[in-house]
């Protein structure tokens, strides 16, 4: 059998920023109709090497080889012409243009092409509004955009980054599809994730990169889950469970050391942007998950709660207090604290220093304290694992798991009385799961109540106390722990029963 020409070979890639090796001589090799996983933890140089594929960065020493043609450093217009799309973990649309302005930017739209638009959504199962404006989309919706401005550029290499983070099971498996269908004609797909299971049922060949160097390649099925987790986890990690058990501990002024009899949130009759009529309880100590398909409702209810959308009808209590009309700040200094599900759109300022984004939701006396902040960034550095330089260091420069575990250690400053996280681990490799979901546990030991929406239903029958499901607006149903299973749930998001 004739070996094929490889589609893309990177050959010894290295890459500096301000002195500090990202990349240390990469080698990575995509074949025509390969699905090749890279996998490795926050700030590996996973998404860098993948910048330079496309373009967008520039390597310090190296070559990349496409369709046996070397190139020192390409372009992004080049890229594009080699037939090289990345799917980015953040979407970049330009939210004030349509759906289909998006996806078509720069390309014709002759009948021959939305002819060819509109089979790419039948084939995906995609029903996307073209019209709407894509400032109104959801992230798995803007995923979906961005994974269609590709294919409609007839890409021979596809980057996926973290495709799936923001994704149900449903939209998973279509994407999934077609991914198996592109395979078919010959096109070769990087797939980067931290899902175990998903790499293994997609990917052939997988490579493992830590500190910028890959540690581990071959063949899939050749490897264990613990030797790909031992591969990414540092040699030299000191960190251990303990300190992340021990953080919430750490942090001044608790707002609760005994619990009580009524709930810390109570919602009644609630309708507003996305849903009708809710009502529901959290009481101090509980982890509450919200699940339902994208759409459902979930994220335009944490909105509501925090006060960045209008209640329509129905109340809404915060330790049997009204919260009424209270502004979002009012909220917060009453202690419900919001992480929200877009870190880089909602969350974080991300030309400002790590330390200022720890402590920006405090009063603002503190933010001029920058010892103090330093100590802060610290506390959170050790506890987290958050890789950076330096506190001062722009928060954009940090990986995008190091972006999510900053915005967490914010929320966790802020001294929460009720911690609201919607998709808490989104792009956080294995090791760095399993810390926050310590956190999480930690924060409701000390009579925090935290409800938590999340994508990945694998993440609530372990952690959850209870779920609400929530289809097309509405409380499809409760599930208490000794309940909680993934099948439930997703018979519960598609508006069924649960016996």
């Amino acid at each position: 059998m004739i070996n094929p020409i490889p589609l893309l070979e990177a050959r010894a890639i290295s890459k500096q920023f301000s002195g500090v090796p990202v990349l240390k001589g990469i080698d990575f090799t995509l074949l025509p109709g390969q699905v090749h996983a890279l996998l490795g933890g926050n700030g590996a140089g996973k998404s860098t090497l993948m910048k330079i594929i496309a373009g967008v960065e520039t390597p310090d020493s190296g070559e990349l080889v496409i369709n046996g043609k070397a190139w020192p450093r390409l372009k992004p217009s080049q890229a594009h012409e080699q037939g090289i799309y990345l799917v980015p973990q953040e979407p970049m649309l330009f939210p004030n243009l349509s759906v289909k302005e998006n996806i078509l930017f720069r390309l014709s739209q002759k009948p021959e092409v939305m002819t060819r638009l509109n089979e790419k959504l039948a084939q995906l199962d995609c029903h996307l509004n073209l019209q709407a404006s894509a400032s109104t989309l959801e992230v798995a919706d803007q995923q979906m955009v961005e994974i269609l401005r590709g294919l409609m550029r007839e890409a021979r290499i596809l980057i996926l980054d973290e495709p799936t983070a923001s994704l149900t099971p449903g939209e998973t498996e279509r994407l999934f599809r077609q991914i198996r269908a592109l395979q078919g004609l010959g096109v070769g797909i990087v797939f980067i994730s931290h899902k175990l299971p998903e790499i293994r049922a997609l990917a052939s060949h997988i490579s493992v990169m830590r500190d910028g160097a890959v540690v581990l390649e071959g063949e899939t099925t050749a490897f264990t889950n613990e030797q790909l987790i031992n591969a990414m986890t540092p040699v030299s990690r000191e960190r251990q469970l303990s300190d992340t058990q021990k953080l919430w501990l750490a942090l001044p002024g608790n707002r609760r050391t005994q619990p009580q009899d009524f709930p810390v949130l109570r919602v009644e009759s609630l309708t507003g942007e996305g849903f009708l009529d809710l009502s529901f309880e959290i009481y101090a100590g509980e982890i509450v998950g919200l699940a339902g398909l994208v759409g459902s409702g979930r994220t335009e209810l944490a909105e509501t709660l925090y006060g960045l959308r209008p209640v329509r009808a129905g109340r809404i209590w915060l330790e049997n207090r009204e919260l009424g009309r209270d502004a979002t700040k009012a909220r917060l200094e009453r202690g419900l604290v919001y992480l929200p599900e877009d870190r880089q759109v909602s969350g974080l300022f991300l030309d400002a220093p790590v330390r200022w984004n720890t402590v920006a939701l405090n009063e603002p006396s503190l933010w001029q304290q920058q010892q103090r902040e330093a100590a802060v960034v610290e506390r959170y550095h050790r506890a987290l694992g958050i890789k950076l330089n330096h506190a001062d260091q722009p928060v954009r420069t940090l990986s995008g798991g190091n972006q999510q575990k900053v915005l967490l250690a914010r929320c966790l400053e802020a001294n929460p009385l009720l911690l609201i996280v919607d998709e808490p681990t989104r792009g956080v490799d294995v090791a760095a799961r399993a810390d926050i979901y310590q956190l999480i546990k930690s924060v409701a030991a000390q009579n925090v109540a935290v409800l938590m929406i999340s994508s990945d239903l694998d993440e609530f029958p372990g952690l959850a106390d209870r779920v609400l499901v929530m289809h097309q607006g509405a409380l499809s149903g409760e599930l208490a722990k000794s309940a909680v299973s993934v099948e439930r749930m997703m018979k519960l998001a598609f508006g069924g029963t649960h016996a």
